[in-house]
């Protein structure tokens, strides 16, 4: 995902919350490898938007003797880049988000990630949405590799005024009604199509991704065996069909001609879990206004959500793990949610008023605080197995092959299970 945070403490809810979770502020002095002063430079590893820049500046003034790099990459490569340095065994960040695609492969390396465990996280497993804390758990309980930052609960970002010009409703209730459905959205779709002549949709795997996030078993099940004709057959079906009917506008996910289409209004309506507000808000903030948010065809899922975990590699691991405790604070959490749109992991947080009375004024007024928690509450994720991350790129690519006009449609199905079999296999 993701994805995808001014000071907000409250006396009520977060200072319940926040009195069980104090960061643990050493006060060690640290010395870089450069020896210069106690100078420590960590270097984060992530993709998307998660509401650091505006956090790093208020750290580095609270600790004179850290220096954070931020170093923002597109989310596959990021995973790649990853497992390339732990085989090496040098040249990771000193953390690194990991996506909940990628969790399961990463965690069955654990002993290549410092056991926050051992480092006292134990105490905030209570804080945690139950699945979202096990997601990073080592399969024998004994290692946690990662801190949840955020969930991907779905909904459906659009815009008001290219429905309005296609004839469409644009009150996010009516919205809703119009697809309660994928076969109902594929048909506003062509209306949409058909009336402007323009693009519905951003991208065919960007609606792959969701219609998958909803369905009981994904790639793997928990036996770790592809399951291409389960829930993949249905989410791809889905997908070749809004396809050749015209709706994709085949932009890649985070690459400049998709920010563009933002702005440019190549395509009316996309899936938008939690953290992509964030990226919208960022890529085209004079869309202000013409955005709003509504329920996903299907009813809900999750798409998305990620960790932040400390490589072994890390030659600065208690000043890294001071600052990973440091962002999963309340305070911080709800500045991120408020600012991108990240939802938090920790469920208490969603009584604070400053998140369940939040509206987002970049998507007229959207009741964000309200929409977002009550999908993440309700979720039962799917186990995604530790190939999940890999296949699902192979099975993407196949689909834009199919969008490239590369790839005959009829032929597109027999190519995914082979692509995904051969990763699976990798």
């Amino acid at each position: 995902m993701k994805r995808s945070w001014t000071h907000w403490a409250r006396a009520a809810a977060v200072g319940v919350v926040s009195l069980t979770m104090v960061a643990a502020c050493s006060g060690r002095s640290a010395t870089d490898s450069g020896g210069k002063g106690g100078q420590v430079t960590l270097k984060i590893n992530f993709w998307g938007d998660f509401g650091l820049q505006d956090l790093k500046t208020r750290y580095e003034a609270d600790h004179p003797n850290v220096k954070i790099q931020l170093n923002s990459g597109e989310y596959n490569a990021q995973h790649e880049d990853l497992q390339k340095k732990l085989v090496a065994g040098s040249g990771a960040a000193d953390i690194a988000a990991i996506d909940e695609g990628f969790m399961v492969q990463f965690r069955s390396q654990s002993d290549k990630f410092v056991n926050l465990l051992d480092k006292g996280a134990g105490s905030y497993e209570s804080k945690y949405l139950p699945w979202k804390w096990k997601q990073s758990l080592s399969a024998d309980g004994k290692t946690q590799i990662g801190l949840g930052t955020d969930v991907g609960g779905l909904a459906m970002c659009y815009r008001t005024d290219l429905f309005a010009a296609a004839g469409l409703p644009t009150e996010r209730d009516q919205v809703s009604a119009l697809w309660p459905t994928w076969d109902r959205f594929i048909d506003v779709g062509r209306q949409y199509t058909g009336r402007t002549n323009k693009k519905f949709l951003d991208s065919g795997t960007n609606l792959f991704n969701p219609i998958l996030g909803q369905q009981p078993v994904g790639f793997y099940n928990d036996q770790e065996q592809l399951q291409m004709e389960q829930g993949p057959k249905v989410a791809f079906d889905y997908t070749i069909t809004a396809i050749q009917a015209g709706l994709s506008a085949n932009l890649a996910s985070f690459q400049a001609d998709w920010d563009k289409g933002f702005t440019a209004g190549s395509f009316a309506v996309l899936a938008c879990p939690a953290w992509m507000l964030g990226h919208i808000k960022d890529t085209a903030p004079g869309t202000q206004g013409k955005w709003d948010i509504a329920a996903v065809p299907g009813g809900g899922g999750n798409w998305g959500g990620s960790f932040l975990t400390i490589p072994q590699q890390s030659r600065h691991v208690d000043e890294a793990y001071e600052l990973l405790e440091w962002l999963i604070q309340p305070e911080q959490q709800i500045e991120i949610f408020k600012k991108v749109g990240n939802l938090p992991s920790q469920p208490a947080l969603y009584a604070d008023p400053a998140i369940a009375e939040f509206k987002n004024p970049f998507f007229h007024d959207a009741p964000v605080g309200q929409i977002f928690p009550k999908m993440a509450q309700g979720l039962t994720p799917q186990y995604l197995g530790k190939k999940n991350g890999p296949t699902r790129v192979a099975v993407e690519n196949v689909i834009n092959r199919v969008q490239n006009k590369t790839l005959k449609p009829d032929a597109a199905w027999a190519e995914a299970v082979k692509e995904a079999e051969k990763a699976g296999r990798s």
